[in-house]
């Protein structure tokens, strides 16, 4: 037999404020030296990218993060920042040699903005016992996730040491897995303006409540763009899509739904629509390249 798994989203309520902020506090870490070294640049006519390991925020172990600049922008520094989460194909390759930066990545770096791809723990060369993006009760799944959130934190603690990025016009960039843990990212992370999620939504199985991106949805305030498939079997429109929307505790004015007849390859799709979506929402909240 297999077994229907579903969540009624609409049934569900958040934890409390005061469960929360013990739930928050688990994404902390202490301040420590980042002991960064540049390891590498590569050059393509359209970026500069940058691989660069520092300390991460757990267990003695170094995170690589990539800096990837323009090089044939308009734009001067200090550039806009966007910060990538990946989809899940990250966590089945084990080299970062296999990142894709092509499509709307080369489109945001054209924009004149850098982009910031940490290398999350159990993606790439940082691979680990987790096997599946999908959300689980175990506390391997539950430490991971803590992981993932103190290694985009560290990485914006780097890129607040380069005069190169502008650490104060970060948006958050997550695209399929990226936006499932996306209300997680950027509630706990306060130093990001503005978020675009592409192919995300809630998934229908269950998680420890500290990691559960439910909890967090409405501890978002940042504005948010979301983009997705009306035919997403992943992320399906009324119980996943939907309810990740409507629960956003972003203002409604400052939030953006678009969802277009595409399935969850929804770049895929209408792709100089959606590129224009994403600019267009950059400009308005991180401001007009210069």
């Amino acid at each position: 037999p297999i077994e229907k798994v579903f969540r009624d989203y609409y049934a569900e309520k958040p934890v409390s404020e005061d469960v929360f902020k013990l739930y928050s506090d688990m994404y902390t870490y202490d301040p420590a030296p980042l002991n960064a070294r540049s390891v590498s640049i590569d050059t393509t006519a359209v970026f500069l990218k940058e691989r660069v390991e520092l300390d991460a925020a757990y267990g003695g172990e170094r995170l690589t993060t990539f800096v990837i600049l323009p090089r044939d922008s308009r734009a001067s520094p200090p550039f806009q920042t966007v910060v990538v989460f990946p989809g899940s194909g990250a966590l089945y390759k084990r080299s970062s040699d296999d990142m894709l930066l092509g499509g709307i990545f080369s489109a945001m770096v054209r924009s004149g903005r850098a982009l910031l791809y940490p290398i999350y723990k159990g993606t790439y060369e940082r691979g680990s016992a987790l096997r599946s993006d999908d959300p689980d009760e175990t506390n391997l799944y539950r430490d991971h996730v803590i992981a993932w959130v103190r290694d985009l934190s560290r990485s914006i603690d780097y890129a607040e040491t380069r005069p190169d990025l502008d650490a104060d016009r970060l948006a958050y960039f997550g695209i399929s897995w990226g936006g499932l843990t996306g209300p997680i990212m950027t509630s706990v992370e306060s130093r990001f303006e503005t978020s675009v999620i592409v192919a995300g939504g809630l998934t229908m199985g269950s998680t420890q409540p500290m990691v559960d991106p439910f909890n967090f949805l409405s501890r978002v305030t940042v504005p948010t763009l979301m983009l997705n498939g009306r035919y997403d079997s992943f992320f399906p429109v009324q119980s996943s899509i939907l309810p990740y929307f409507e629960n956003l505790g972003t203002p409604e004015a400052d939030k953006k739904l678009v969802v277009t007849d595409a399935n969850h390859y929804v770049l895929s799709y209408g792709r100089n629509r959606m590129t224009g979506e994403i600019l267009d929402w950059l400009d308005r909240y991180l401001g007009v390249v210069q």
